[in-house]
């Protein structure tokens, strides 16, 4: 069955990745039309919205979507750069990614860490015996998408009736309540309990799917004793009732980054809330070679999910004559939209494509040979994202 899938270049590197990744796609005979919707900041700039919403109809009716990568800045830095006709008019910057998994309500991020045998990039650490261990890492970071602090309930110089509000708990009136309003800036971590029983959920079954003997909740529960501690207590009711056969464990988040280095194989799903789950699938996706590896998807229960490498959009490489950076990571995000889709004997070609080429390690990016992200490392030596791309086709 053809398909149709919304391209979401966006900004910088979002749109080399993004463009490599469908002739991919197109080699290992994926059946899909594409169809390209306007994001990022050149729209930001010109219409002072960079998620017109033209782009959203088009979400809207197709459903499944391949996001490239995109530029945010500072709130200031932002509408300095609005055209002159749109600044001073009320337009306020606000990452479309963001408003994308709010608006679809994108509430389930999942971002798998594998490691690829050989790669140069993976993790490596002394054993007992004062050998070099490299160990497997296979984590599913399942990360909540919609609440907890990025949820965009914030202010500076908070109104009246959200100070007043503050000023009912005994904390804030301790340790803030001398503080003059216009000097606060309050930002908010709110959990529900039916994003929070989705998400508990999805990694649960994740779990149960893929033969995982864990689900670690990785929290802060001892000190945000409110939001991570609901997350916990229903993640005990959950496997109690529900998934018996799996181990149910329990980290802080601050320890489990100094674990992750100590004995990262010992994990299998890991489950947070939005900005735990982002810094613990930054640090395992650093054991498996850094961004250039780090895959996501981002689901909706009204069947909407798009598909995104969890790097930034690196401007300046960008405007390198030659793109120089590692395509794989979305690629892989492409492999997570084939198995969302049921194509799993595609994903499973491409993945051991992949493989294959990091294996025999002919074929290695500036970010795999360790160098510095410059225009001259494919004189170097290095593969330009393009050499990576047909090396990876050349495999198929």
């Amino acid at each position: 069955m053809k398909r149709t899938i919304v391209t979401l270049p966006g900004d910088g590197i979002g749109k080399i990745v993004l463009s490599e990744t469908l002739r991919v796609l197109d080699a290992a005979a994926f059946q899909a039309e594409y169809v390209e919707g306007d994001i990022g900041w050149e729209f930001w700039c010109s219409e002072g919205n960079p998620l017109p919403q033209r782009t959203i109809d088009l979400i809207e009716k197709h459903k499944v979507g391949l996001f490239g990568a995109i530029t945010s800045k500072p709130k200031d830095d932002a509408a300095n750069e609005l055209t002159s006709d749109l600044r001073d008019k009320g337009y306020v910057y606000k990452s479309p990614i963001v408003a994308l998994r709010q608006h679809f309500n994108m509430d389930i991020c999942l971002r798998p860490c594998r490691t690829y045998k050989s790669n140069p990039l993976n993790f490596i650490y002394r054993g007992a015996n004062g050998k070099p261990v490299e160990p497997l890492v296979d984590v599913a970071v399942f990360r909540q998408n919609t609440e907890g602090l990025y949820g965009g309930v914030e202010w500076s110089n908070p109104p009246d009736i959200v100070y007043e509000a503050l000023m009912t708990h005994p904390q804030f009136v301790k340790n803030f309540g001398k503080v003059p309003k216009e000097e606060l800036s309050v930002s908010t971590r709110i959990f529900t309990r039916k994003a929070t029983e989705r998400i508990l959920r999805a990694a649960f079954e994740h779990a149960r799917k893929y033969k995982y003997r864990s689900v670690t909740v990785c929290e802060k529960p001892n000190v945000i004793r409110e939001t991570s501690g609901i997350m916990y207590k229903m993640a005990q009711q959950m496997q109690k009732r529900d998934f018996p056969e799996i181990e149910l464990w329990n980290t802080n988040i601050d320890a489990q980054m100094m674990w992750l280095t100590k004995n990262p194989d010992n994990y299998g799903v890991i489950v947070a809330g939005n900005m735990f789950g982002d810094i613990i699938s930054d640090g395992f996706a650093g054991l498996i070679g850094g961004l250039g590896f780090a895959c996501s998807a981002q689901m909706s229960e009204s069947g909407v999910a798009l598909f995104e490498p969890t790097h930034g959009s690196a401007p300046k490489y960008a405007e390198y004559e030659t793109p120089i950076v590692n395509p794989i990571a979305m690629i892989e995000s492409a492999c997570m939209m084939l198995d969302y889709l049921g194509e799993d004997t595609i994903a499973k070609k491409i993945r051991g494509a992949i493989a294959t080429v990091i294996e025999e390690g002919k074929v290695r990016t500036y970010d795999m040979m360790k160098m510095a992200g410059r225009q001259d490392v494919v004189e170097k030596g290095a593969a330009s994202t393009i050499q990576m791309t047909e090396a990876i086709i050349g495999k198929l």
